[in-house]
């Protein structure tokens, strides 16, 4: 039987590997893709980041109290301000907020000073400032948010350092005075945290999207083409075919996966940098031996299952757009599989690792954070095996039904 799989296994891998074509668009290209498109979206980010940053705000201030201007020139507030008094309407400038073409108006109560300095005691009037902005347009809620921290905030610190002459008896205590020197994290844990609400999911697409484009291609492509049959009459068992297809097409899953995930590690700090800063970009993969040899395990037990998952899709299927089109409603199960992992951080529940395609994506993300027990992984190993091996059971039953196998 060996030697009938091994030579079913050197023919597709020689198949593969002697096209160019194939070589590139399997292995080259994605790489090229991910990396460029992670690197663009980061740096179109980045821009948008700058740009915001720069950007020098469009005010109005109505009513600005007499002290006003001065706190803004203290605490350098650089925008282009215009002044209104309390008399002017401000409808066309909140229409202009709403076009963009204003970013804020701050509208002070009118006896703004005069209501703060004959406050007394409970109950009497407080002033109000009102900020008017646009929340959809990114220029506003910067403006916004950069002058209450900036100015309205400052001022409201003086008057009450005015009003109570020592504003520390305000302080009755600190709370993590220098947050820094009191955190106490597993880095390893919180960098795979980060990771592991995204990678499982794209992972698990890619192994099934690699063998998808390939299986369909290597079973009933050569259906079609007329090359299997040819196959089915040599002198080799049909089983021998099955297995020989099978591991043939995991082993090139396999590697396609890999360069995804390879591609994705090397490009995601440029594109978490872009939304974080730099300081997201020293995110890193750090795995024990143990942890390395669990995820080369689950990594080919679930690129088995997917692409026998295919395979039987595949031989049923008498074309191939008829097998791509069987073949989605399980990428879509893939799909949900990988997203249900974004309701949570791990999961510990060993019934959940019982699930196939769910349980891969669980244990993944429990592994990128260090914390996959060794029942975790027997549960989702030996649970993803059974399934594999039934439908490998039901490939084996296909290729042995003369009517299946040639569209009869």
């Amino acid at each position: 039987m060996m030697n009938g799989t091994q030579n079913i296994i050197k023919k597709e891998l020689t198949r593969v590997f002697t096209d160019k074509k194939m070589i590139f668009s399997l292995f080259i290209l994605p790489a090229i893709m991910i990396i460029g498109m992670y690197s663009l979206m980061g740096m179109l980010v980045t821009n948008m980041m700058e740009d915001i940053e720069t950007h020098i705000p469009r005010l109005y201030i109505q009513n600005a109290p007499a002290d006003f201007e001065e706190v803004i020139e203290l605490t350098q507030f650089d925008a282009e301000i215009t002044y209104i008094d309390a008399a002017e309407d401000t409808k066309d400038i909140k229409d202009r907020i709403l076009d963009g073409t204003v970013d804020l108006l701050v509208v002070f109560d009118s006896s703004f000073l005069d209501a703060i300095h004959a406050y007394k005691s409970a109950g009497d009037p407080i002033p109000e400032v009102k900020t008017y902005y646009n929340p959809a347009e990114d220029y506003s809620e910067a403006a916004r948010s950069n002058f209450v921290k900036n100015v309205l905030n400052v001022y409201q610190q003086s008057m009450l350092e005015e009003r109570l002459g020592n504003i520390e008896q305000l302080q009755v205590f600190f709370i993590d005075k220098d947050p820094s020197t009191s955190i106490i994290i597993d880095e390893k844990k919180a960098d795979g945290k980060i990771l592991s609400m995204l990678l499982p999911f794209l992972i698990n697409i890619m192994l099934f999207a690699g063998a998808m484009s390939l299986g369909v291609d290597a079973i009933t492509g050569e259906k079609e083409r007329g090359t299997l049959s040819s196959m089915l009459v040599a002198p080799i068992k049909r089983s021998e075919i099955v297995f020989g297809k099978l591991i043939s097409l995991a082993i090139l899953s396999g590697i396609s996966a890999a360069v995804y995930a390879i591609s994705i590690v090397v490009a995601m700090p440029l594109l978490i940098g872009g939304f974080a800063g730099e300081g997201m970009g020293d995110i890193n993969l750090r795995f024990t031996p143990v942890e390395m040899i669990q995820l080369f395990i689950i990594m080919i037990i679930v690129v088995y299952l997917y692409v026998s998952l295919v395979a039987l899709v595949a031989v049923m299927a008498k074309t191939s757009k008829e097998a791509n089109t069987y073949v989605m409603p399980i990428y879509i199960v893939v799909m949900l599989g990988g997203i249900m992992t974004y309701m949570g951080s791990g999961q510990t529940k060993l019934e959940y690792f019982l699930i196939p395609i769910y349980n891969t994506a669980v244990s993944l993300q429990n592994l990128l954070m260090g914390e996959l027990t060794l029942a975790q992984f027997g549960f989702t190993i030996g649970s993803t095996a059974l399934v594999a091996a039934i439908v490998t059971g039901l490939i084996t039953r296909a290729f042995n039904s003369e009517k299946i196998m040639f569209n009869a």
